[in-house]
């Protein structure tokens, strides 16, 4: 299994026989090196999206048209992308469905969701969502946006993640403090791999604060753009 991170909130995630793309926001992404674009999606599978803001979800149809691949989202932002083109799966929260051998079940989060029409208005888009990611022995939580919640008490008692990829870069999201806390609360992760950070000044540069809030025995990864983390 490997986990590649994208910049920002975008992840590439080999698992089972799948290459899921979560978020890749790369039109744009002052994270991502654009000459690169191809190395990103090739071999894709598969698009999952938390949510429809334009940093996550702006170039979700652009991609699966061009792989030929479905995106798995929430289902009002999936009559949405069906209605441009794309080949949407909506399901809901609760709710598991199969990528190539690996079971992703979509899970609460809490933020927001909408699609941004460059100033001219916002659409609902359903709502915000993380993802339980299963396969090959392990479990990933893709937190997606989202602040400290009780439900990740549940999530982490139920679900028992081993590798937590946690948007923590504050302002839009949790920072780094309110992320360890969450870890330690509700989760015994092996691993946690940061994201949301460092993409704009307003965000978080580092994950200092993450490392030091975790208990013993808990891995950081903070990983360059592009190279690939195998467990």
């Amino acid at each position: 299994m490997q986990i590649t991170w994208l910049g920002h909130s975008g992840f590439r995630i080999t698992i089972e026989e799948a290459v899921l793309l979560v978020d890749p926001w790369l039109t744009g992404n002052p994270m991502f090196p654009a000459a690169r674009r191809a190395e990103a999606l090739e071999g894709a599978t598969h698009v999952l999206l938390t949510h429809a803001h334009g940093d996550h979800a702006s170039d979700a149809a652009a991609i699966a048209a061009e792989k030929g691949i479905p995106v798995a989202c929430i289902h009002e932002l999936s009559e949405w992308l069906n209605g441009q083109g794309a080949q949407a799966i909506g399901f809901g929260k609760g709710g598991t469905i199969d990528c190539g051998g690996a079971k992703v079940t979509m899970v609460n989060a809490t933020h927001s969701a909408s699609i941004d029409f460059g100033g001219k208005g916002l659409l609902p888009a359903g709502s915000e969502a993380g993802f339980m990611i299963a396969g090959e022995g392990h479990t990933i939580y893709v937190s997606g946006d989202t602040d400290i919640m009780a439900d990740m008490g549940w999530m982490g008692e139920y679900h028992r993640p081993d590798i937590g990829i946690l948007a923590c870069g504050g302002h839009y999201t949790m920072d780094m403090q309110r992320a360890a806390w969450a870890a330690r609360k509700y989760f015994n992760f092996r691993w946690v791999i940061p994201c949301h950070y460092k993409t704009f000044p307003l965000l978080a540069q580092d994950a200092a604060a993450l490392r030091a809030g975790l208990p013993p025995g808990t891995e950081v990864i903070e990983h360059e753009v592009l190279d690939p983390i195998r467990f």
